[in-house]
């Protein structure tokens, strides 16, 4: 994952950008986006900085760093997960986005694969990432893989905006609808991602590779 990138709000055209969020918005997420709350940014700024420094985002440090009492804070932001999840997804944005820019040359089932396999490496390969990963291995999955926050959500609308731009509306000579290719590859991405978390083995980019293009018959 890239940190030092910024993801830029957008409402058209359609991005890989723009495609999650648009697709789940979130009651934090539209706050930011409107640019009217300048304390929620304030805070979501300052947990981004926390997460990408490797430490733990804590609530009661991050109020006292702010200057505010835990109250305002909750009522900028919302609770410790939603804010969790919002700063999760703004470092996938440019991770996608610098994926999809790495992939370029390539077109259909290659180009989906391209930009998935890339995704899958960073987030393997980013230690502040892993180090969230070691440290809160229960929340980050229920965060990063189920649909108790909107980052899973997102991450299948942008795979299924990714099938239908590369692969049309009948992927696979018909054979499996946008949405359903869409939520297996996304399940891919989490089984080699986060391998350690759910089976004990090691996370890995290459292993995903191979499946990517075996499900999206790239090599048949």
């Amino acid at each position: 994952m890239n940190p030092t990138a910024r993801p830029t709000a957008t409402t058209t055209p359609v991005t890989i950008a723009s495609v999650g969020t648009d697709a789940a918005p979130s009651w934090l997420s539209e706050r930011l986006a409107s640019g009217t709350h300048p304390d929620a940014q304030r805070a979501f700024e300052a947990a981004r900085a926390t997460l990408i420094a490797g430490r733990r985002i804590d609530m009661t440090a991050l109020a006292a760093a702010l200057g505010v009492d835990r109250t305002s804070l909750f009522r900028w932001v919302g609770n410790r997960d939603a804010l969790l999840g919002e700063v999760l997804w703004s470092l996938a944005i440019p991770t996608l986005v610098q994926a999809e820019h790495a992939s370029a040359g390539l077109e259909g089932g290659e180009r989906v694969a391209g930009i998935l396999t890339h995704f899958v490496d960073d987030l393997i390969t980013a230690e502040y990432f892993r180090g969230f990963l070691r440290r809160e291995p229960a929340r980050a999955l229920r965060l990063l893989t189920t649909k108790e926050s909107p980052i899973q959500r997102r991450y299948v609308a942008t795979a299924e905006w990714l099938v239908r731009r590369d692969l049309g509306d009948a992927p696979l000579g018909g054979a499996i609808a946008p949405a359903d290719l869409a939520y297996i590859l996304v399940r891919l991405s989490e089984s080699f991602t986060y391998a350690d978390l759910i089976s004990g083995d090691t996370p890995s980019a290459e292993r995903a590779r191979v499946a990517f293009r075996l499900t999206l018959r790239v090599d048949a």
